[in-house]
């Protein structure tokens, strides 16, 4: 069996922009990602998905090092300033590293 590390990169943003994160993860080197609704509460308040217009998204990406800090990158110079979104990176390993 082989594990090997990998980056997850973590997205909780604005639902809205689901179709257009997808293909900026993809054109940015990544071989695919999940989406899962999320809730909470931030420094935006609570976005609690009531209404579909206010839900928030979790996007996680599982790719090489370099390619989630390029999408990281991206998205934060992209986003940072007219959406509610987070980012952040950490370590995973996998099972199966030829499809990431």
């Amino acid at each position: 069996m082989t594990i090997e590390l990998r980056k997850l990169l973590t997205i909780v943003t604005e639902a809205a922009l689901e179709h257009e994160l997808g293909r900026e993860i993809e054109r940015l080197g990544a071989h695919g990602y999940t989406v899962t609704d999320a809730r909470g509460k931030g420094s935006r308040g609570i976005r609690d998905a009531d209404w579909e217009r206010s839900a928030n998204i979790r996007v996680e990406v599982v790719c090489a090092a370099d390619t989630a800090h390029a999408i990281a990158a991206e998205l934060r110079e992209r986003y940072y300033d007219n959406y509610a979104m987070i980012l952040y990176i950490g370590d995973v390993e996998v099972l199966r590293p030829e499809k990431f």
